[in-house]
C-alpha cells in the first residue's frame, strides 16, 4: 500500500477522493483542501501534497476547454510572480517542522480560510496590479501543503469579477502553479514512488466524483452547496487540529 496505509485508511482516503471530487465538480472549488485535510487524519498530510497536484492538474485540463478567451493573463502573471516568491518559503517552513506541527498549521490555515469564505467580504471594484502579486505570494505559501487555490478563490470572489473571467483565470493559473511547484516538491522530498501509486489509485475515484458533481445530481443551488462544502471543510480542519493537539 502507498505510504504504508492500512485497509481502513485507504478506504477513508478513497471516500475522501470521491467526496472531494464531487464537491469540486458541483461547486468549483475545495478539492485540494478537502483531500489534504482528510488525509491528515490518517497519515502525514505532506504525503498527499504531490498527489493532490497530479489530480488537480488532470481535472483542470478537463475543464480548460473553451476557457481561453476569458482568461485575464495579466492577473495570472501577477499571481505566478508572487507564487515564485511564496512557494519556496512555504516549503522551507513546512518541511522543517514535525508531522503534528504541519498538521496543526494546515488545519489552522483551512479554518481561517473557511471563516473568510463564509464571511463573504466584498470590494467595491476589481483590483489590478500589485495586490494580485501579493495574493500570489499568499497562494504560493499556501501551496506548500498543496492548497494554493483557497486564498486566490477568496480574493477573486470578493471582487465584482465576471463569472467567466473568474473561472477561466483560475483554470489557467492552477496548472501553471502546479508546473512550477512539481520540481520544488521533488527537491523537498515530497515526490516518491508512493506518490505515483497513490495518484493512480485515486484518479478513477476522483474523476467519477468530479463527473457526478458536475451533473448537479442534488437539487441544491451551487451557492448553498458551496456553503455546505465550506462547513464540511471546517469540520475536517477542527478534527485535524484536535488530532495535532492531542
Amino acid at each position: 500500500m502507498p505510504f504504508d496505509l492500512g485497509p481502513l485508511a485507504l478506504l477513508w482516503l478513497a471516500v475522501s477522493c470521491f467526496v472531494a471530487g464531487f464537491v469540486r465538480g458541483y461547486s468549483g472549488f475545495g478539492f485540494s483542501a478537502l483531500l489534504i485535510t482528510a488525509s491528515s487524519l490518517v497519515t502525514n498530510p505532506l504525503n498527499f501534497v504531490a498527489v493532490v497536484v497530479v489530480l488537480e492538474t488532470v481535472m483542470s485540463l478537463q475543464a480548460a476547454k473553451g476557457a481561453g478567451p476569458d482568461v485575464d493573463w495579466k492577473r495570472v502573471g501577477w499571481l505566478l510572480g508572487g507564487a515564485v516568491i511564496g512557494l519556496p518559503l512555504g516549503l522551507w517552513v513546512l518541511t522543517g517542522v514535525s508531522e503534528d506541527t504541519a498538521r496543526a498549521v494546515i488545519s489552522g490555515y483551512v479554518l481561517l480560510m473557511c471563516v473568510v469564505l463564509l464571511a463573504g467580504w466584498r470590494l467595491a471594484s476589481e483590483v489590478e496590479g500589485v495586490p494580485n502579486g501579493v495574493a500570489g505570494v499568499i497562494s504560493g505559501l499556501a501551496n506548500a501543503p498543496g492548497m494554493g487555490g483557497l486564498p486566490v478563490a477568496a480574493f477573486f470572489a470578493a471582487q465584482p469579477m465576471p463569472a467567466a473571467v473568474f473561472r477561466a483565470t483560475l483554470i489557467a493559473y492552477f496548472p501553471l502553479l502546479d508546473l512550477y511547484s512539481a520540481p520544488l516538491y521533488w527537491l523537498a522530498g515530497l515526490v516518491t514512488w508512493d506518490t505515483l501509486w497513490a495518484s493512480l489509485i485515486a484518479l478513477p475515484v476522483t474523476l467519477i466524483g468530479n463527473w457526478l458533481g458536475g451533473r448537479h445530481f442534488f437539487g441544491t443551488d451551487p451557492q448553498d452547496f458551496r456553503r455546505f462544502a465550506i462547513i464540511l471543510l471546517a469540520g475536517l480542519a477542527v478534527l485535524g487540529l484536535g488530532k495535532a493537539l492531542v
